[in-house]
């Protein structure tokens, strides 16, 4: 069955289409597109097949797009919070 491996991360991003067995895994794909040798610091990085999250060993079907998620710099709630908390408070239209 063919599968993608998808990297998106600041200077790189590919698409690497592998061969793999029927009852292959998330970690096998990853294994058939040497992710680990090539980029060492994604090892510890989230996976997903399609814009889901996935564990390593969920199977694959013919066609799927395994996508590794880098981490945030980030959060963007706490990011949202830290703006609110700096703007000084609004004087109500209708007070005089």
């Amino acid at each position: 069955m063919r599968v993608t491996v998808a990297v998106a991360f600041a200077p790189v991003q590919e698409v690497i289409e592998v061969q793999l067995p029927e009852g292959a895994s998330v970690a096998d794909a990853l294994a058939a597109a040497g992710v680990a040798q090539r980029w060492p610091e994604l090892k510890t990085a989230s996976v997903g097949v399609w814009g889901r999250l996935a564990r390593l060993e969920t199977p694959l079907r013919e066609g799927d797009r395994v996508e590794i998620y880098r981490p945030l710099r980030a959060d963007a709630k706490a990011m949202r919070r830290a703006r609110a908390g700096l703007k000084a408070p609004r004087r109500s239209r209708s007070a005089p």
